[in-house]
């Protein structure tokens, strides 16, 4: 996982360029959210296997399902409100003239 606790404090930039960079970060964890979804996604598929013949036949039990649909529904309620936290940035950038 990425530490930032050491990366030094942005200097003094402008409004917009302030905008911009939070912006660029709120898209970063977007897309490392979107991976943690798609390997969970890929291990669930790897745990239940590809046999699609008699498959349907099947009931699987499992004790880790609940645990992966738990986890992507955590990460997809932290996308959306990274998303809505983007569209309020850009909102306020469009208000103010810049663009994000």
């Amino acid at each position: 996982m990425l530490n930032l606790a050491d990366t030094p404090l942005p200097v003094a930039t402008s409004e917009v360029e302030s905008r911009e960079l939070i912006a660029a970060d709120l898209r970063l964890l977007i897309a490392q959210i979107e991976t943690s979804m798609r390997r969970i996604t890929a291990a669930m598929d790897q745990e239940h296997g590809s046999d699609p013949e008699g498959s349907a036949d099947i009931v699987l039990l499992d004790d880790l399902t609940p645990r992966y649909a738990s986890a992507s529904a955590a990460l997809n309620a932290c996308r959306a409100g990274l998303s809505h936290a983007l569209l309020c940035l850009s909102e306020s950038g469009n208000a103010a003239g810049g663009r994000i």
